[in-house]
């Protein structure tokens, strides 16, 4: 135990000199600390100042309160957007035309069939026959896809077509 002592007490300049360092050491960190802490409590005290002297929590509230009407809004329009979807689905929104020759002697597809239904398949067909000496033109009522008239081979054909359009 006695050398220990011995060797500290020839040593104690040194040993006393690496404690300043040390402690100087400490100190600068210590200091450079107290910066740092400074610099980031300015920050959080703006940051807490917000905008126009409101402070944060008041801000985050407001911006909570216009979430919530926004999301009201979007979930009115939604609901709105499913009734008209409802409404549309009586709108035209099939249609199936096909142009024919009526009669060999006439020169042209002038003659045609139209079919025009909603999304019940109700509506109408209409034909339109072309000859040389007349034109004339039909319309018959569609109920769920069925006419309850006869129907021509294009008539038959147009309303088909009409009823699988999505």
């Amino acid at each position: 135990m006695e050398s220990i002592l011995n060797t500290i007490n020839e040593n104690s300049s040194f040993i006393t000199i690496g404690l300043v360092v040390i402690i100087l050491l400490l100190f600068i960190i210590v200091i450079s600390l107290i910066r740092s802490v400074n610099k980031m409590e300015k920050k959080y005290r703006k940051m807490m100042r917000g905008v126009n002297n409101k402070n944060l929590e008041e801000l985050i509230n407001l911006k909570l309160e216009e979430i919530d009407k926004a999301v009201e809004n979007s979930n009115e329009a939604l609901n709105k957007c499913e009734v008209i979807k409802e409404e549309m689905k009586g709108c035209v929104n099939k249609i199936a035309i096909m142009r024919y020759k009526a009669f060999p002697d006439v020169g042209s597809d002038l003659s045609f069939s139209i079919a025009i239904l909603d999304s019940y398949n109700d509506g109408v067909l209409i034909t339109g026959i072309y000859s040389r000496q007349d034109s004339t033109t039909y319309a018959k009522p569609v109920d769920k896809g069925i006419s309850r008239y006869e129907l021509s081979e294009e008539e038959s054909y147009v309303l088909n077509e009409a009823i699988n359009k999505r």
